[in-house]
């Protein structure tokens, strides 16, 4: 089958002064955007049996994401509330509901082996079960966002193969040194967004610097996934890393000029 499968967090996205909620998380927005750029996706999660599991459910249905092994859980959906200012999203509250319930079984397991690369992240609650998804000999890939430690990242890095962070508080030469020191951990390709300055990549051996795409911003919720999902196709597709940044950069530019990640936004 081949593409990516994602593995843990979604939410909705409540936008309170539109009163309108929008599907989100970080693995259901890589499940849908790479699944728009070209790759077969699944995720795989625990969704809520509320109004808000079941309109993530639809959209993923709706976008060709394969969700046999989603689970649907008694119990609210994980959400989190969304004010804009000046474009810039910021996060005032949430709760994580069931979404950080998943216990990988051998099932997952064989379902997960037909994909080409595992996504997760910092928000899923899945750093015990690393090790077996380890065993399936696919890379996994794991945005670390900005909430990391170094305990946290001691733990999590050998099993990582892709790593992303944000990073827009650090100075180019203060990234340039992390992205070293974090690939002596063992990730192959280690990336930092750095939000309106762009992005910095370190794979095999090179530095590459990707600026923004200048578009009037909306909304920058998503965009950082959106790099990641076209980065991700890429690599998947063999293209030329100088490309793949450029094309990422115009799909992250893309979604900041709508509200929500990928769209399905209902009223509240």
């Amino acid at each position: 089958m081949g593409g990516i499968v994602a593995i843990g967090d979604n939410v909705v996205d409540k936008y309170i002064d539109l009163g309108i909620m929008f599907p989100g998380g970080n693995c259901i927005n890589v499940a849908v955007l790479s699944k728009r750029y070209g790759v077969d996706t699944a995720y795989l999660g625990c969704l809520g049996h509320d109004r808000e599991g079941k309109h993530i459910l639809k959209a993923l249905t709706n976008e060709g994401v394969d969700i046999s092994r989603t689970r649907v859980l008694e119990g609210a959906n994980a959400y989190v509330n969304v004010k804009l200012i000046d474009g810039d999203r910021k996060f005032l509250g949430n709760d994580r509901g069931v979404s950080r319930n998943i216990k990988l079984t051998k099932e997952d397991i064989d379902f997960i082996k037909a994909y080409d690369v595992i996504y997760t992240n910092i928000y899923s609650g899945i750093e015990k079960q690393l090790p077996l998804l380890k065993s399936t000999n696919r890379p996994i890939a794991f945005d670390f966002s900005n909430h990391y430690t170094k305990e946290y990242m001691e733990e999590v890095l050998p099993y990582i193969d892709y790593a992303f962070f944000s990073g827009s508080e650090m100075t180019d030469q203060e990234i340039r040194d992390f992205l070293m020191k974090v690939h002596t951990y063992g990730p192959d390709i280690v990336l930092v967004t750095k939000g309106s300055r762009g992005a910095c990549l370190l794979y095999e051996g090179k530095f590459y610097e990707q600026g923004i795409v200048p578009v009037k911003v909306l909304d920058t919720l998503g965009a950082g996934d959106s790099f990641i999902s076209r980065l991700l196709v890429g690599i998947l597709k063999d293209e030329e890393m100088g490309e793949t940044l450029q094309a990422a950069a115009e799909e992250a530019a893309k979604t900041c000029t709508h509200h929500g990640a990928f769209g399905y936004g209902i009223s509240i």
